[in-house]
């Protein structure tokens, strides 16, 4: 049969309609499929045969079955899925820790609040038993709230973890599948003779959607169909039919917490951590590095400030028997890990020097050969150098709030991460068992003798250092107790007042202004014991003060309001924050944070939805459209069935008329 022919246009018409019609169901059939794209049937005239008055139409046929597809809004899908569902997970995380940290029955505000109370209560009544009891309840308490706080940090962090290890499992999952479609479809097409593989190939997309939802991707179509997907900064994880393996490792310096690793054919992982970006694989790595783990040094910063100045003033104080007193919390350590790499014998050690110079950063200390260091603070990049000179053990200055001692040893290369305030929260402890411990009195006691006949006055005596041999060379004793003698209204002398019946001289002729008073201690001889007295007015010739260890002093509340003055006093950030206002500042920081994060996911939200919007109302299947569309082609399929029954009916008529 000529194709040119009467029946032959017809039966084209036929198959070619019923191929449409047989589309158009599968539209319909999959409306609901995800990840399925609206299918359109091209058709194109026959090659018209060629006659001596010119071209007669062939008919029509099916040039091939193409997706209704628009690579621009499918990108922008994947784009918004990435961002949609690293926000998301983002807010998961950091809500759980803005809830923690903000809450007034579980976070620590109320608890140093009554800490402090406690601590007044001492100082209202120092020889009550009952009040320092309580005291050392409310000391328990917070090391407690510290511990709990932590401890739930600590689990958000192993919950992340977890989350990190199977997401980094699906995403090796949906890798294999996205390189096992791409291998089918270069089979099949190239079977078909370069037809694309539809079905397939929605399949693919899906699959590499659903991927942008755990991390964000990049991808770039090869000419034989396949498609490569690029992960990060430009990371290989599907070139091709073939599949790259990510992994998680344990941090060089420490082993729980997890690194993203990235494996290409026969090669060893390359941790890509730092590169990882979008979906929630994205959103994990970003809450640890911005949240988590500021959160966890935060709330370190402010129990080692804590510990450090309660424990230094409470050393400064006498107890209920005399003694001087003992830290009231266990002291916080700097944490210092080498790392697993190091080829050397060196070793680092750490202290903490000032709590106002905390950060809330993590460091590294790095030996760059030749006796000298670099430290890094993480959280901006900024270097201290640091020279031993070829001295080991080497101590440095005071580098924001902490100082270091190096022991030679070390190989080129070699690295330190310091923690300096990581887990002081999560040791917070009660170093005081016995109420009588509380040193709330001052070690020091004044007196003027009554026969002074002039108008001096001496201040009652502050403390500053009870390592000074005074204190330390016979406990519970000055050594010396200290007599002062005005020689004139101008001068006077200080004396060894251990026999008070013939007391010796240490230093004479000491200048004194009765108009402005001054501090007897240091002495312009350096003398100094370890704590500082004050005279004012205008002592005359004969008059002496005495300077004695504070014995029997159980109604003195000297040291127990210096340390109700914590409270309030800059003893963080700088000396501009107290305990309460450093917490509050890492609550902030957290809610801000997490305010944003729930601004950000609301339009992310809403950009996924429009970008979805697009991308269907090009590739989605419309049902009133497709209706339109099979009664078109049903209409189509009927009038070429009528174009070969009129064909009939004319061969039947020129049969009759020849017959």
């Amino acid at each position: 049969m000529a194709k040119g022919d009467f029946f032959g246009i017809g039966v084209s018409g036929l198959l070619a309609f019923q191929r449409s019609l047989n589309t158009i169901s599968q539209n319909i059939a999959n409306v609901n499929t995800p990840g399925y794209t609206r299918q359109r049937v091209d058709l194109v005239t026959r090659p018209p045969q060629r006659a001596g008055d010119g071209f007669i139409g062939t008919g029509v046929q099916v040039a091939g079955v193409q997706r209704v597809y628009n690579g621009f809004l499918v990108e922008q899908v994947r784009v918004q899925t990435s961002l949609s569902s690293e926000t998301d997970t983002y807010l998961r995380y950091a809500s759980q820790v803005d809830n923690l940290l903000a809450d007034p029955d579980a976070g620590l505000s109320p608890v140093l609040q009554e800490f402090f109370a406690a601590v007044q209560g001492v100082a209202d009544d120092p020889a009550s038993i009952p009040a320092r009891q309580v005291l050392l309840a409310q000391g328990e308490a917070l090391a407690d709230r510290f511990n709990y706080v932590y401890d739930r940090l600590d689990g958000l962090f192993g919950g992340l973890q977890t989350e990190l290890e199977n997401t980094v499992d699906e995403i090796n999952a949906l890798a294999r599948s996205i390189a096992g479609l791409n291998g089918q479809i270069i089979q099949q097409e190239g079977l078909a003779g370069g037809q694309p593989a539809n079905d397939l190939r929605d399949q693919r997309d899906e699959l590499i959607r659903r991927l942008s939802e755990k991390v964000a991707v990049t991808v770039v179509p090869q000419d034989d169909g396949a498609l490569n997907v690029f992960i990060g900064n430009g990371q290989n994880l599907v070139v091709g039919g073939t599949a790259s393996v990510l992994g998680t490792t344990g941090n060089v310096y420490d082993p729980s917490s997890l690194e993203i690793t990235l494996t290409t054919g026969s090669g060893s992982g390359v941790v890509i951590t730092g590169a990882m970006r979008g979906g929630s694989l994205g959103g994990l790595v970003a809450f640890r590095r911005e949240i988590l783990e500021p959160a966890l040094n935060g709330l370190g910063r402010v129990a080692a400030g804590l510990a450090f100045e309660f424990n230094a003033q409470q050393r400064l104080g006498m107890d209920l028997d005399d003694r001087l007193g003992q830290d009231f919390f266990t002291a916080p350590a700097v944490d210092v890990t080498p790392a697993t790499t190091n080829g050397g014998t060196g070793s680092v050690a750490g202290t903490l020097a000032d709590p106002a110079g905390l950060t809330t950063s993590d460091y590294t200390l790095r030996y760059d050969g030749a006796d000298a260091y670099t430290l890094t603070r993480l959280s901006d990049g900024t270097t201290f150098a640091i020279n031993t000179g070829g001295a080991s053990p080497y101590t440095t200055t005071v580098i924001d709030g902490i100082t270091l001692t190096i022991t030679a040893g070390a190989n080129t290369g070699d690295t330190f991460l310091i923690r300096p305030t990581r887990f002081a929260a999560r040791t917070l402890g009660l170093a005081v068992s016995d109420p009588r411990q509380v040193a709330a009195a001052a070690p020091v006691r004044t007196a003027a003798n009554l026969a002074n006949t002039g108008n001096g006055r001496i201040s009652a005596g502050e403390v500053v250092d009870t390592t000074n041999a005074a204190f330390t060379t016979t406990p519970g004793a000055l050594t010396p107790p200290v007599l002062i003698r005005f020689d004139s209204a101008t001068t006077y002398s200080v004396y060894d007042n251990t026999n008070p019946g013939a007391p010796v001289l240490l230093e004479n002729n000491i200048p004194y202004d009765p108009a402005t008073g001054g501090d007897v201690f240091p002495t312009p001889g350096s003398l100094d014991y370890g704590y500082r007295v004050r005279i004012d007015g205008a002592p005359r010739a004969g008059d002496e003060f005495t300077i004695d260890y504070n014995t029997g002093g159980v109604s003195d509340n000297r040291n127990a309001l210096a340390l109700a003055a914590l409270q309030t006093q800059g003893t963080l950030a700088g000396g501009g924050a107290d305990f309460q206002s450093a917490y509050g500042q890492m609550v902030a920081d957290v809610g801000s944070r997490t305010g944003q994060a729930r601004i950000r996911g609301e339009a992310q939200q809403t950009l996924l939805e429009q970008a979805i919007e697009a991308r269907e109302s090009v590739s989605g299947v419309n049902l009133d459209e497709e209706a339109a569309n099979l009664l078109r082609f049903q209409q189509a399929y009927q009038a070429a069935a009528q174009v070969i029954s009129t064909a009939n009916s004319m061969f039947q008529s020129l049969i009759e008329a020849i017959r």
